[in-house]
């Protein structure tokens, strides 16, 4: 999938939303006094989880305060001004104090609270929130990492709530600041550009997973035996994959669905229709993914299943060969069981016995024995024993 770079849009003609009126000071609750720090520095709970905080007016960065309370100072305090919050695993007291300033939905900021929430978009009245899954392969393990992203729209705000390494946010705050123009559009080209940013990085877990069903091809057929976990665990990594991408298709459709009614910018329109069909291709991409594991774990099962029956077979004849040889070996020891039980019986010492003193009794146990080898080996060659 080749990059794409955000492209500086037209003028702006003016924007969706209009900043509410100037709020009410902030409650004395809302303040946190400093806590100290070992090396002599005061530092303030904000910086614990607040990745970076900026304060934009007509695309350009005017403030980059260090505490949400700061934030927010500023952002009242200049007119016609856009604020880009970025916080990594905040605090419930964090979250609390965003949702006051900026009158967030209670069940939205639960959510960014508890996190492990599918891909979504949801409005609550003139505020957005939107799930993402990111993803990124890991070379090393040879997996995908996967991690979460939750986004907060309004009028003159973004705030984006990371949990996980994925995605690093940093590049895209840093191409929208060399993109005045489309900075200038608003919090709403802010999270397309973060959507753009977030599909782009399934480029390389899509090579990454592509290259890991060659080599699990290349196994199957060559016989290794730990391949059929390895099936189960990639399988595993592209169903989450596929529900971290499928549902992001119905969601950009929503948002292209809301062009007209919300006035979208005529440049965002075409970046976002651009992001749906990246979208659109990652996710049939995933699930061709998903079919060809099932097929190769199919295949896989065949070629076990034959395996084990050629050496069912082996065995087999092996144990055939064996019984073949107990065959001779049980035919020539009755056979020699006739001469040993008769000259066991006149080998007694007895004085009294039938025909000691027959004068033909030699001969005759003589022949008595050989008619009966005779006949006993007769029977087995006839049986095949022998």
């Amino acid at each position: 999938m080749p990059e794409r770079r955000i492209r500086p849009g037209p003028s702006v003609k003016g924007t969706r939303w209009h900043r509410p009126p100037a709020r009410p000071p902030l409650p004395p609750t809302h303040h946190r006094e400093p806590e100290a720090d070992p090396r002599g520095e005061s530092v303030t709970e904000d910086r614990r989880s607040v990745v970076q905080a900026v304060v934009y007016q007509g695309g350009h960065r005017v403030h980059a305060p260090d505490t949400l309370t700061e934030t927010f100072r500023r952002l009242r305090e200049q007119p016609d001004s856009m604020a880009w919050i970025g916080l990594h695993r905040p605090s419930e007291e964090e979250l609390h104090s965003l949702s006051q300033e900026f009158d967030l939905h209670p069940l939205a900021v639960e959510d960014a609270l508890e996190a492990h929430q599918r891909p979504k978009l949801e409005r609550y009245g003139d505020t957005l929130f939107v799930v993402l899954r990111a993803a990124r392969y890991l070379d090393d393990a040879e997996e995908v990492a996967f991690g979460e992203l939750h986004v907060f729209v309004g009028p003159d705000f973004l705030i984006t709530v990371r949990h996980g390494a994925a995605p690093d946010l940093s590049d895209v705050r840093h191409r929208m600041e060399q993109s005045p123009e489309l900075l200038a559009l608003g919090p709403e080209a802010v999270l397309y550009a973060i959507l753009d940013a977030v599909v782009d990085g399934y480029a390389p877990v899509v090579e990454g997973v592509q290259t890991d069903i060659d080599e699990i091809e290349t196994e199957v057929f060559r016989g290794d035996p730990t391949v059929s976990r390895r099936i189960y665990e990639l399988s595993r990594e592209t169903v989450e994959f596929q529900r971290a991408t499928r549902p992001l298709i119905g969601m950009l459709h929503g948002l292209m669905a809301g062009f007209a009614k919300y006035g979208t910018d005529e440049e965002l329109q075409r970046y976002l229709r651009d992001v749906a069909d990246h979208v659109t291709h990652t996710s049939e991409r995933v699930d061709g993914f998903r079919q060809a594991l099932t097929e190769i774990l199919t295949v896989n099962a065949t070629l076990v299943a034959q395996q084990q029956n050629a050496e069912m077979r082996t065995l087999a004849e092996a144990g055939f060969q064996q019984n073949e040889e107990i065959k001779k070996i049980s035919a020539w020891a009755a056979i020699l069981f006739a001469p040993t039980l008769v000259g066991t019986i006149y080998g007694m010492n007895f004085e009294r016995m039938p025909e000691l003193n027959w004068a033909a009794g030699y001969p005759f146990a003589i022949l008595l024995m050989a008619v009966v080898c005779v006949s006993l080996y007769v029977i087995f060659k006839k049986r095949d024993w022998l």
